[in-house]
């Protein structure tokens, strides 16, 4: 597969709903493997398929150490089945939405659903960092970004800034 490009914001493909991944095959590994490397390239610990214009149910994530060994993790139509009680704060940054951070309260612990890169079910529970990123890459899959936690008048005039940067590169 061709290197993957990570789309920004406006693009339309990222408020999409995702549909679900209805085989894991050959392409769709292609489709991971390219979405890997896109993401450690950028760099990044995790990636939804919509960043690279897929609007498909599909993530990417790796929150090891940067210099450590690479531990990534793929999941084929996750499914958010359970949610802690207990609530975290993380200011959270997008690779859609270059030089943006946000706080956002999430909860801080889940169990997680989902088929892996082979297509076998699988069922994980998550927290802190981790939990947060299944979190944030979900939201991507629902056509949800970091800026919706705004007020609308920030999530505006982040929204103004990148249409005019489309627009100056586009020239």
């Amino acid at each position: 597969m061709s290197k993957l490009d990570i789309i920004t914001l406006p693009d339309p493909v990222l408020r999409q709903m995702c549909v679900p991944v209805e085989r894991v095959d050959d392409a769709l590994r292609r489709l991971v493997d390219g979405m890997l490397e896109a993401m450690y390239e950028a760099p990044g610990i995790g990636l939804a398929a919509p960043q690279v214009g897929v609007s498909r149910r599909v993530i990417v994530l790796d929150v090891s150490e940067r210099d450590g060994e690479k531990n990534p993790i793929v999941m084929v139509n996750p499914e958010i089945v359970r949610f802690a009680d207990e609530r975290r704060t993380y200011e959270e940054g997008c690779l859609s939405i270059p030089d943006v951070k946000v706080e956002i309260e999430r909860p801080a612990g889940l169990t997680v659903r989902f088929l892996n890169r082979n297509g076998q079910r699988q069922e994980l529970d998550a927290s802190g960092l981790f939990a947060t990123a299944i979190q944030h890459e979900v939201d991507h899959l629902d056509g949800r970004l970091i800026i919706d936690f705004l007020s609308r008048l920030k999530r505006d005039i982040i929204v103004r800034r990148f249409k005019k940067q489309a627009r100056i590169e586009a020239e």
